[in-house]
């Protein structure tokens, strides 16, 4: 029950602390639920002293019985003596044996039933102090008659101390009764009056718990009616803020959507300035003789393309924070295989990717390195005319990351460092360092593989 009750006293609690209506109605339940403990006390209280009390009445129902039941043994002796003392017979002494083995065991039923009684004690002990001398004197009386000495025993009779022991007695008995009959007076108009009280607590308690209840009645009514005033103005206040929600909602979606619009101009605009500056260039290899500018040229122009890509990709997706990156691969390799390797006998490019995406900032890091490593792969991995593969992999890591691998199948690194004038490397170290990662080389492998392993951010 206490567990069950322990989630309600924070409420009760609050409740409590709440003004005016609240604080009312937990004093009025206070007021009332004391008042109830303080009628079933008082009822408890008169039930335990009504318990008592019959308990009481029956030990002196008790005390009366074994003074009494000792009495008529007394008495049963007394009778059976003289009978004796008269005939001589000792069939008349079969009461008197009898009453030697009983009057015993009442007189110890009696002092055990006065025990603690300062007002029994002194009777009883008196009362039973005359019984042993009451026995005593017929056991020398009946003693005397079985020796012969019939005439001592009667004259013991006839000198009235066995008759002034049984008034002795009877008087003991008489003040006992008495005593217990003002008891019983007392317990009873105690009793009488206890109940009456009772009675009147009982009735004003419960008048008193149903005036408390109609107050509380009426406080409730009341507060449940301030309730429902504060909700109606609360649902008018709702439906002005809803309408001011919708209305400011309905802004920031023309808002995000010239947002979006605006980025996705500035992307189709970088993107065009990228392919006019690839375009120019383009331009300028056709009036350039040297091998070497033309290679540099070149390869900056792949650079750019690979940027570029990235733009074109914003400006046509849905999703403006990020690139899916094996489409994004997908135009990549294709615009590479165009301008690195056009025609026949050229190395062939393949494509393995997963469908993963990234943010705009990887994706062009991850772009500017396939071009590195594919440029730096068909310059070097295979000679003029001979035909061969360059791969590109992308698939998904564990616990977030990701893993781009570009192979070749050629001579390798030979010496363990790539060829070229460094910039590649450089350039490729850069990106690296921007996914917070490097790339590695496999020494294994029979030609080049190239991995990078990064964090895919959401």
């Amino acid at each position: 029950m206490f567990s069950a009750l322990r989630p309600s006293l924070p409420a009760l609690l609050r409740f409590a602390r709440t003004p005016s209506i609240g604080r009312s109605i937990v004093a009025l339940l206070a007021g009332a639920i004391l008042l109830l403990l303080a009628v079933n006390m008082a009822t408890f209280v008169m039930i335990q002293r009504t318990a008592a009390f019959n308990d009481q009445v029956e030990r002196s129902q008790q005390v009366r019985r074994a003074a009494g039941n000792l009495l008529l043994s007394l008495v049963d002796a007394e009778t059976s003596q003289r009978g004796y003392l008269l005939s001589g017979s000792p069939e008349f002494l079969v009461p008197y044996n009898r009453a030697e083995i009983t009057v015993p065991a009442q007189m110890d039923e009696l002092e055990r039933l006065a025990a603690g009684d300062p007002q029994l004690e002194a009777h009883v002990a008196a009362m039973l102090e005359a019984v042993r001398d009451k026995l005593a004197e017929l056991d020398r009386s009946v003693a005397l008659s079985r020796t012969g000495r019939t005439g001592e025993a009667v004259q013991m009779v006839r000198s009235g101390s066995g008759r002034a022991l049984m008034e002795s007695i009877r008087e003991r008995m008489a003040t006992i009764e008495e005593v217990e009959n003002e008891r019983f007076t007392v317990r009873t108009r105690q009793s009488e009056l206890g109940l009456t009280l009772t009675l009147w607590a009982n009735a004003l308690g419960g008048m008193l718990v149903l005036v408390l209840a109609g107050i509380m009645i009426w406080l409730v009514r009341r507060y449940v009616a301030e309730i429902q005033t504060a909700r109606d103005t609360l649902d008018r206040m709702n439906a002005g803020l809803e309408g001011q929600v919708r209305d400011r909602t309905a802004e920031l979606t023309r808002a995000r959507d010239r947002a979006e619009a605006m980025l996705r101009e500035v992307n189709h605009r970088v993107g065009n300035s990228l392919q006019l500056v690839s375009s120019f260039m383009s331009l300028q290899l056709r009036h350039l003789a040297d091998d070497g500018a033309r290679a540099a040229l070149k390869e900056s122009q792949a650079r750019i393309e690979a940027v570029a890509h990235v733009h074109r990709r914003l400006y046509t997706s849905d999703d403006m924070s990020s690139v899916a990156m094996d489409e994004y691969l997908e135009g990549l390799i294709a615009e590479l295989g165009k301008s690195l390797a056009p025609g026949k006998g050229s190395p062939t490019l393949t494509l393995e990717a997963a469908p993963l995406s990234v943010s705009t900032d990887q994706a062009v890091s991850l772009g500017v390195i396939v071009t590195e490593l594919v440029t730096n792969a068909v310059k070097y991995a295979y000679g003029p005319g001979q035909a061969g593969e360059i791969r590109i992999i992308l698939e998904p890591g564990s616990k977030g990351r990701a893993r781009l691998t570009v192979e070749d199948d050629g001579p390798g690194l030979g010496d363990g460092k790539p060829r070229g004038t460094g910039l590649g490397g450089r350039i490729v170290s850069a990106m690296a360092s921007g996914l917070r990662s490097k790339v590695e080389y496999d020494p294994d492998h029979p030609g080049v593989r190239a991995r990078l392993a990064f964090d895919l951010q959401p």
